[in-house]
């Protein structure tokens, strides 16, 4: 063994030690703050009222979120989340309004985004094309087949007792919608943590060399990952279309931005190999409490994506340098 991999083994438990306080730490500060500003700042942020409506608008954006993850975590990107999300609302409330299916619809749409999901995988793996280029093109593709199902125009179902599946609220003051999402939080933790899919995803993103020679199924694996952020983007696209009462051509415009930057902010490496869906929450959390607190305090939207895009590249930053200092 060599002198540099002598002191790299020796550095390692000390950047274990200190890196991950330091990159865990930060986006809780950052969401603390936010907390504390927007209540002293607003009259109506710290009620029950508005806390629910967070947990609301945030949980779509957190179901999303945490498929992609999977996809980040190898070293991936997966632009279409939204462009999916969109699709599956599209084309589910068309099939609910014809059919009559009911909560049946709900299993549907995520077996409908787990086979988009699949299909950005196949082209990505076995044609050889950067996850970049391929969900780029699948995002135009999947935003204007489903358009063209809308017609350009918001299509409402006519199955009212539908709504329940995300307004309802079996907890007071929590509708459904969060109890789904905090179920899919769980369980993408619990997958990462516990199972081999989640070991392979931080082996591949930490080393794509590395876990081919360790016989790893790399192209298998980020299939399943890419085929994981489809099924939880049909999830978040049908649980959108129940809480909206209809899907409409702007039904997930904002999860494009909203995604990576929730994902990012909370600690997750766009490189691959670190983070993961425990602190995808945190990510989600922080977005959801800037749009609602800024829309509180009357900031335009335009000034909201110029505040959003320099909160993302300073938590990034600042993330990045805290480690990197205390590690020297």
């Amino acid at each position: 063994m060599t002198d540099e991999s002598l002191l790299t083994s020796a550095a390692s438990p000390h950047r274990r030690r200190f890196s991950v306080p330091l990159r865990s730490a930060f986006p809780l500060l950052v969401t603390l703050s936010l907390i504390i500003f927007f209540s002293l700042t607003s009259d109506a942020f710290a009620t029950l009222r508005n806390l629910s409506a967070v947990a609301g608008q945030a949980s779509a954006l957190l179901i999303a979120c945490l498929g992609l993850t999977f996809v980040i975590l190898m070293g991936c990107i997966d632009l279409s989340v939204g462009a999916m999300v969109l699709l599956v609302g599209a084309a589910s409330i068309q099939l609910m309004n014809t059919f009559a299916l009911g909560l049946f619809t709900v299993p549907l749409a995520m077996v409908f985004g787990a086979l988009l999901g699949a299909l950005n995988g196949a082209v990505y793996t076995w044609g050889r094309i950067p996850s970049f280029v391929v969900t780029l093109g699948s995002l135009s593709i999947f935003s204007g087949v489903a358009l063209q199902l809308l017609q350009g125009r918001a299509i409402a179902y006519e199955d009212l007792d539908f709504e329940v599946v995300a307004i309802g609220q079996l907890i007071p003051h929590l509708p459904n919608i969060a109890l789904w999402a905090l179920l899919a939080w769980l369980l993408s933790v619990f997958v990462a943590r516990h199972t081999r899919f989640g070991r392979y995803s931080y082996l591949i993103g930490g080393g794509e060399r590395v876990a081919h020679t360790a016989g790893i199924p790399v192209n298998r694996y980020k299939i399943y990952a890419f085929c994981a952020s489809g099924l939880l983007a049909g999830l978040a696209g049908i649980l959108s279309v129940a809480r909206l009462g209809a899907a409409g051509p702007s039904l997930g415009s904002d999860l494009l931005l909203n995604s990576l930057a929730a994902i990012v902010v909370g600690g997750t490496s766009l490189a691959g190999g670190s983070g993961g869906p425990q602190r995808t929450l945190i990510g989600v959390l922080i977005i959801a409490l800037m749009d609602n607190g800024l829309n509180l305090l009357g900031v335009s939207e335009f000034m909201q994506m110029v505040i959003k895009g320099a909160v993302v590249i300073a938590a990034v930053l600042t993330g990045r340098q805290s480690v990197q200092n205390v590690v020297k």
